[in-house]
């Protein structure tokens, strides 16, 4: 005997399959499907654990949008398997959508979301969601999917702009979010902010948001194990979204610290365990150790 659930909406406001008129706040959610046998009974599987991930997305408003910049890069565990992964998808009219962390999730993010806004073009009531709209949205899948202890294993980004107001916001796995002149993620988040604080204003125009954006991709090339020198930006105006060709990035690899990564440490170590510098006689040393 074979039962199977295929894509139902359910309502926010009744939490279950809905016919009233709350069709305006509808979305799509997968709810599984399972086979039932004589024998056995086969659920469906859960991610457990992310396998092919993606790197940092930074994004920035600037005079005329937002700008969002990420690397194409797809690694399989510690390998850097994929090199053409696109991580960055307008949604709809007016927002864009950057996400980092598992593959396979923002595929099944996207589904959703080009289900919610089929939805919304069916009306054809002259209206259509916003990017504030879609963050809240991705908000509600996020921490929903958290709560059934089934996450989608991502950080998003979503930015957009409606009637000349633009929105840039962020949610992680678990549904934290908030909204900001500009936001990162993954490693991004504790590297790439610092330097927005310092170097990011109101009146940024397209070329000094790019740049902007090198530097701070640069800098998470250099760091990040995960990154890959082959970089994706794109942007949103009034006018709609362009995702550009990507791109490599300049860069410099002359440093001392990288030709010499452990130059020092030795020294520190011993003084720090044995009180004494590395420069006194090995005799001495291996008496000691």
């Amino acid at each position: 005997m074979l039962f199977r659930w295929d894509l139902a909406y359910h309502c926010l406001v009744c939490s279950r399959p809905c016919k009233r008129q709350h069709t305006r706040q509808l979305y799509p959610y997968l709810t599984g499907s399972f086979v039932i046998t004589m024998d056995s009974v086969t659920e469906s599987q859960r991610t457990l654990y992310p396998y092919v991930t993606g790197s940092s997305v930074v994004a920035i408003k600037y005079k005329d949008g937002i700008l969002m910049a990420a690397d194409m890069g797809g690694s399989y565990g510690s390998t850097l398997r994929y090199k053409s992964v696109e991580r960055l998808k307008p949604i709809g009219k007016h927002s864009l959508l950057g996400a980092s962390g598992e593959i396979s999730d923002f595929q099944e993010i996207m589904r959703y979301l080009d289900e919610l806004i089929l939805v919304d073009n069916m009306w054809d009531d002259g209206n259509s969601l916003g990017p504030k709209e879609v963050h809240n949205y991705l908000t509600r899948v996020m921490y929903n999917r958290r709560n059934k202890f089934n996450p989608l294993w991502n950080s998003l980004v979503l930015g957009g702009v409606k009637k000349g107001e633009k929105y840039l916001g962020t949610v992680n796995m678990i549904g934290i979010n908030y909204e900001d002149n500009h936001v990162a993620t993954g490693l991004g988040n504790h590297l790439a902010r610092p330097i927005l604080r310092d170097e990011w204003n109101e009146n940024l125009t397209f070329e000094e948001g790019v740049k902007l954006l090198e530097k701070c991709m640069r800098v998470l090339l250099y760091r990040d194990r995960s990154a890959v020198n082959k970089i994706q930006i794109s942007k949103i105006t009034e006018e709609g979204a362009t995702v550009y060709p990507p791109f490599s990035l300049r860069t410099y690899w002359e440093f001392k610290a990288f030709q010499n990564p452990t130059a020092g440490a030795e020294d520190y170590i011993f003084t720090v365990l044995y009180g004494y510098e590395m420069s006194q006689p090995s005799e001495v040393k291996s008496d000691l150790i």
